[in-house]
């Protein structure tokens, strides 16, 4: 593998996971929060959450830099600390991260709707709190398509394009994931580079596509 395409692969696959994970974890929090029943304010709340996964990346991105830039909310409170993510490769993971997150908190929300809820009952008469309920019967019970919800967020995140580059850049070597790299090189007429950087992304995503298929298969049964 030339060395020129290892570099970006590697960060992709850093920023992917590191972005999975974040998303991760807040994707099933906020599942777990929205709850089973529907109603108004919930499913409000939840096509707010979700429109990450509409919106154009350009948009996100730029939301992005009003709200982790210097003179953001955000961005100024973690500036005074030292802290900048524009043009990092950590802001690459959070840019990527808001963009997964939508794949995960569905996948969650239709795992959890999917555990039967006598199960739960039955857990609640022996004495076991809601905590203990989620991390002992529930979320159990639901880990495949939470997994399979993340292997999605996580080919997302490793594709993640237009907000990635409006809050990271495509700094070689520090930002230039994958998809930053194939752009560049097309850019500059190097058509053999972006293809074996093409040939890496779609293998990749192909194995996570598989993985995901089968976890889903399982799940249902098949």
């Amino acid at each position: 593998m030339p060395a020129d395409a290892l570099s970006p692969l590697l960060l992709t696959l850093k920023v992917a996971l590191l972005a999975t994970l974040l998303a991760l974890l807040l994707g099933v929090a906020c599942a777990r929060l929205l709850g089973r029943k529907r109603s108004l304010p919930r499913d409000i709340g939840e096509s707010l959450l979700t429109l990450p996964l509409v919106l154009p990346p350009t948009v996100l991105g730029y939301y992005l830099l009003v709200v982790l830039g210097r003179n953001g909310a955000i961005g100024a409170w973690l500036h005074r600390l030292g802290i900048d993510l524009i043009f990092t490769w950590q802001g690459a993971v959070i840019a990527a991260a808001v963009a997964a997150f939508p794949l995960i908190l569905r996948a969650a929300r239709a795992a959890f709707s999917d555990v039967d809820a006598q199960l739960e009952n039955a857990a609640r008469t022996l004495g076991l709190d809601e905590t203990a309920i989620f991390f002992r019967v529930t979320l159990p019970l639901a880990w495949r398509g939470v997994c399979a919800g993340a292997l999605l967020a996580f080919a997302r995140a490793m594709g993640e394009f237009g907000a990635t580059l409006m809050v990271a850049g495509s700094l070689p070597g520090r930002t230039q994931t994958l998809s930053l790299a194939i752009y560049d090189a097309v850019m500059a007429g190097d058509d053999a580079h972006a293809q074996v950087l093409v040939l890496l992304s779609l293998l990749t995503a192909i194995v996570v596509l598989l993985l995901a298929a089968r976890l889903l298969q399982r799940r249902a049964g098949i």
